[in-house]
């Protein structure tokens, strides 16, 4: 094996790079998770995750990766037999879809390429059809991880607004949380799933639920079996600070850095920051004159770039040339696009010269596995970092 020196680039969509801050956080004495000086921190805690969904409901946390938070979505809220509608954008919802299925719900999909967002028109369709209302819920992925597509909650909220439809908006934005603009309580979302090991900045382990008042009562409602996942039993223990059962207490530690972190830096700035990122990866591609996975600008994500490779190439030898040569890690392309695509995270933890690095080595790579494109990657990139691309930045930074 090549002996690399420094540090490794972790440019996968996830988990990504924990902060320093964060690592030494969680490098904590076991608390008590039964003693009042627990409970400082699981009031502190509870309280920064609210401000960061931007929600005054409840936010429950779970010792879980987001797979966990996407099934106590489900048995919280949903029964056997229940109507859902979804929307394949890529490998993340037809994993959640495949839950759905063995949770017996009964699942209207609508597919799609795979190289857009959720199809606005089709959900319209559907919900404009259901007079009977027998849809319970609408389930999205925010950014779909697998291919850099993003689909925006507001939207489909004010199709259902406008369908005068009750179903639960229910919304997965595991990678979305913490690096895209999200607003749980203003976007009219019941139910947000979202996970640790991305935006967040820490390691997996903490899965997400933030809630509205209607799924709340759709909850109480609701007579599926559950005893881990529930929402009620948690809130209950969450009023005193602490929690049902054995939390995972040193990730709480570093939650708390990572909010810190990010309150400091500013939200909105946050957001921002990820939007610049995006757009120089997106230029550095064009300027390679490869292909994006997500075809529509409107969807481009914030948060990571996806990235096909010319045909009769394998994306996954390109990613093992990167690996071995430069030490760092490109995402894989997933299910349909497995050996088609790699994917650049850009998102948690990263500034501009991290990012420079990251196009550098993919910019070198190409050279090297002799993998047809142009160069000058890393000059675009650089362009839109110093504001001078103007045509490639985001309008909310050029306004």
């Amino acid at each position: 094996m090549t002996l690399h020196t420094g540090r490794h680039f972790l440019q996968i969509p996830g988990p990504t790079t924990v902060p320093d801050r964060v690592l030494r956080a969680i490098d904590m004495p076991v608390l008590d998770h039964r003693g009042p000086e627990f409970a400082v921190l699981g009031f502190e805690v509870l309280a920064g995750i609210q401000r960061i969904f931007r929600t005054k409901q409840p936010v429950v946390i779970y010792p879980s990766s987001g797979t966990g938070a996407w099934e106590a979505a489900i048995v919280n809220t949903l029964s056997p037999g229940d109507k859902v509608l979804m929307a394949e954008t890529g490998q993340f919802a037809t994993l959640w879809l495949g839950m759905a299925e063995k949770f017996k719900l009964d699942v209207d999909v609508l597919p799609t390429d795979w190289r857009r967002g959720a199809p606005l028109d089709l959900i319209e369709e559907r919900l404009k059809a259901d007079r009977e209302h027998k849809i319970k819920a609408v389930m999205i992925v925010h950014n779909e991880t697998s291919t850099s597509c993003v689909t925006y909650p507001l939207e489909v909220r004010k199709i259902l607004d406008r369908a005068k439809h009750p179903a639960l908006l229910m919304v997965d934005t595991i990678s979305g949380l913490g690096a895209l603009e999200y607003e749980h309580d203003a976007w009219g979302i019941d139910v947000s799933i979202a996970g640790s090991q991305k935006g967040m900045m820490l390691p997996p382990g903490l899965g997400f639920n933030a809630l509205s008042e209607k799924a709340l009562a759709a909850s109480k409602a609701n007579t599926s079996t559950r005893y881990y996942w529930d929402w009620h039993a948690m809130i209950a223990n969450n009023k005193q600070g602490s929690f049902p059962f054995t939390p995972a207490t040193n990730l709480l530690y570093g939650l708390k850095a990572a909010v810190a972190m990010m309150e400091e830096e500013g939200l909105e700035n946050v957001w921002a920051r990820h939007e610049r990122h995006g757009a120089a990866t997106r230029a550095a591609v064009k300027a390679w004159g490869l292909d994006l996975v997500c075809q529509d600008p409107h969807a481009y994500s914030p948060a990571l770039t996806a990235v096909m490779v010319p045909d009769g190439h394998d994306a996954d030898a390109f990613r093992k040339v990167v690996l071995d040569n430069f030490d760092m890690s490109l995402g894989a392309g997933l299910n349909k696009i497995k050996g088609k695509a790699f994917r650049i995270g850009h998102l948690g933890h990263l500034n501009d010269l991290s990012l420079m690095g990251a196009i550098a080595g993919i910019e070198m790579s190409l050279d090297l596995a002799k993998l047809p494109h142009r160069a000058g990657g890393v000059a675009a990139a650089m362009e839109v970092l110093k504001g001078r691309d103007v045509a490639a930045m985001p309008k909310a930074a050029v306004a």
